[in-house]
Order: structure tokens, then C-alpha cells, then sequence
């Protein structure tokens, strides 16, 4: 099989560009506003205000050698190599961009929430990748290996919280570590938009006593419909339940199915992360735990 140099230039492009947006973020929205960051990054900043004369990209550098080799033999080689770029680019531009440029301070809570989104951006850019920035990242997908249900934003909020409070005795103020809590939730619902896409699916269960007709109809959409076996528990009545995937973007049509149909229909909906399968997502090793 021939390598295909293209693809993989182009994915490491992306994890650099990724990297360097990461970077950005750090240097022009938390570093001037004393806005805490998560992660090893994070962890990195705290060492740099008690000790000023240790740069922050360096700092990063040494603490993430132990989780890359952990990230090495748990989860693979292609995930190493991606996210030794990812860490390497970032790192050092971060101590490229703070020795070449100063930034004003700005509102913090403004800094938080503008930081957050943009680093958010750029983690969610390396992770489709299949790669990592480093840090609490290969924490994060360490834990997914045991939690592979939960989406990696949230997981990383535990180690990231950590940090965080870590930061709010350094910095001695309490409000450090409330804009840097901000700016996480920011940062991991932009990087979990980027990582499942702005479209989030769903899933709706329904009951009906037309399911035949309700069925065709909804067929009919083009969308493909799964008929499961239920039974009321008040009455002991058999009957069949719906269960269908859709975009988010087709809930009305949906909805508006179901009313003309049976309007005494009832319906639940329910948030997918993922929805892998024909029309939906693809499959991705990376994502499954493999190395």
C-alpha cells in the first residue's frame, strides 16, 4: 500500500496550526490577565510565578516527557508522534510569542472567555488529528480508555480542576482561578463543537399506536427507523416503540412528522455525542482505544 505523504502533511499541518492558535491564546488572553490555565501548560504557569526566570514552553516540555511516555505505551505510537509536534510547536511558541510581543492587559472575565473559545479552537483542531497538545490531554484520553462514553472536554476537566485550584494558591487570589474555570468551560464546549461538529445529533424514541404508519412515514424522510419491542406497564399492553437518529438540524421536520401523524404520539428526544454509521460519522481508530 502506498504511503500517502499528502494526507499526512496535511494532518500535521493542522496539528501546527492547531498548536500555534493554542499558543496564541495562552500569551495574549491568560498570561497578561492572571486568567489560570489547566494542564501541564497550566501547571507550567504557576512554576513561572513563583520562579519568573523558568519560561513557561520549557517548563512544559520536561513535565510532559513521563505522560508522553505513558501516552506511548497505552494508546500508540501514531498518537506520540502527532502530539510530540502538537506539544513541541506549542510550547516553543508560546515562549516565542511572549519574548517577541507584549499584551495589554484587558477585562478578565472578557480574557476568560475569549481565551477559553480560542484555545478551545485550537486543542479540538489537534485533536481530529488523533493527536494531543500535550499535558491533561493524554490524561484525558487515558481515562477515555476506561470511560470511552464520556466526550474528552469533560474528561479533562478533572485533572484541569486540579490545576486550577493549584494556581489559586499560587497566584493568592481566588478570582484566578474562577476566570480560569470560566474559560475551561468555554474551552471544552468550543474544542467538544469542533471534535462532534456544530450539527449535534439526536435520537428520538417514540410510541405510538399508528407506529406502522408513523414508521413508513418517517422512512419516507429519507431516515432510517429501528422498531423495538415494548409493553405498557399500567396496562401490560404490547406495542412498539420507534427509535431513530437524526441531525439537529431536522428536528422540526421531524417533529412536525410525528404531530400529523399521531398527534397523541409521545415522543422523547435525546442528545447524541456521536452517531457513527451510513449519513452519520465514520469510524476512527484513534478514537476506539487502539493503538
Amino acid at each position: 500500500m502506498k504511503f500517502d505523504w499528502k494526507s499526512v502533511i496535511k494532518s500535521y499541518a493542522i496539528i501546527a496550526l492547531g498548536s500555534v492558535i493554542y499558543a496564541l491564546g495562552f500569551d495574549l488572553f491568560y498570561a497578561p490577565n492572571d486568567v489560570a490555565l489547566g494542564g501541564i501548560t497550566g501547571l507550567a504557569q504557576v512554576i513561572n510565578h513563583v520562579i519568573p526566570a523558568l519560561p513557561v514552553g520549557i517548563l512544559t516540555i520536561a513535565m510532559n516527557i513521563p505522560l508522553f511516555l505513558l501516552g506511548w505505551k497505552y494508546i500508540g505510537f501514531k498518537l506520540l508522534a502527532g502530539s510530540l509536534v502538537s506539544m513541541l510547536v506549542g510550547s516553543t511558541a508560546i515562549d516565542v510569542i511572549a519574548a517577541n510581543f507584549t499584551f495589554a492587559p484587558m477585562d478578565p472575565m472578557l480574557a476568560a472567555l475569549c481565551g477559553g473559545a480560542v484555545m478551545g479552537l485550537g486543542i479540538g483542531m489537534v485533536f481530529t488529528q488523533g493527536a494531543s497538545t500535550g499535558g491533561t490531554d493524554i490524561v484525558a484520553r487515558l481515562l477515555r480508555l476506561k470511560m470511552p462514553w464520556l466526550p474528552l472536554g469533560k474528561l479533562m476537566m478533572l485533572p484541569d480542576g486540579i490545576v486550577l485550584t493549584s494556581a489559586v494558591f499560587a497566584f493568592g487570589k481566588l478570582e484566578t482561578g474562577l476566570y480560569g474555570l470560566a474559560a475551561l468551560f468555554v474551552c471544552t464546549r468550543v474544542m467538544d463543537t469542533v471534535l462532534y461538529g456544530m450539527d449535534t445529533s439526536k435520537i428520538a424514541y417514540i410510541v405510538s399506536e399508528k407506529w406502522q404508519e408513523m414508521s413508513r412515514t418517517l422512512l419516507e424522510l429519507p431516515r432510517g427507523v429501528t422498531l423495538l419491542q415494548g409493553q405498557g406497564a399500567y396496562t401490560g399492553k404490547e406495542t412498539k416503540i420507534l427509535m431513530l437518529a437524526f441531525k439537529q438540524k431536522e428536528i422540526v421536520r421531524i417533529k412536525r412528522v410525528v404531530h400529523q401523524v399521531d398527534p397523541e404520539a409521545f415522543m422523547m428526544v435525546c442528545n447524541a455525542n456521536e452517531v457513527l454509521g451510513l449519513g452519520f460519522g465514520e469510524y476512527k481508530k484513534e478514537d476506539m482505544g487502539n493503538g
